[in-house]
């Protein structure tokens, strides 16, 4: 009887414990990983930590890779007639709309390259001043 069930020899799979056996608790319980025994309740140990390690490796490859989100972003900033908000944990600028009150254009660290990139833009927006032409009725 074992915790008050007959166990038939049988109904016994390879990973049971006879009550007859010495070290009948699952603590002591080992099995045959290469040529080593490792008891079970030790391999339980290891795995929470090598897990926490894997999941560390992958957090910091994601940050690595892939680098800051820029979340936390400034208030904005106004320097040579032009707004841009600075991100609060890598320092990068992006310009921005204060009528919309929004972001708007790439990310850069250098101001001077946001506002030449700005510039650029709105000279292709304008249309072309002197392509139309004004005559007179006669």
């Amino acid at each position: 009887m074992f915790f008050g069930k007959q166990v038939l020899p049988a109904q016994r799979d390879q990973n049971s414990i006879a009550p007859t056996e010495a070290s009948s608790y699952p603590e002591h319980r080992q099995r045959l990983i290469g040529f080593f025994a490792v008891s079970e309740e030790k391999k339980k140990r290891w795995f929470w930590p090598w897990g926490l390690l894997a999941t560390g490796l992958a957090g910091a490859g994601v940050v690595i890779l892939r680098g800051c989100w820029h979340r936390k972003m400034s208030w904005p900033v106004r320097a040579q007639d032009h707004s841009y908000q600075v991100c609060l944990e890598c320092g990068i600028k992006r310009l921005f709309d204060e009528n919309a009150f929004r972001a708007y254009g790439p990310y850069s660290y250098d101001l001077n390259r946001l506002i030449a990139w700005d510039q650029a833009r709105e000279r292709r927006l304008q249309p072309a001043a002197g392509s139309k032409e004004r005559r007179t009725a006669s």
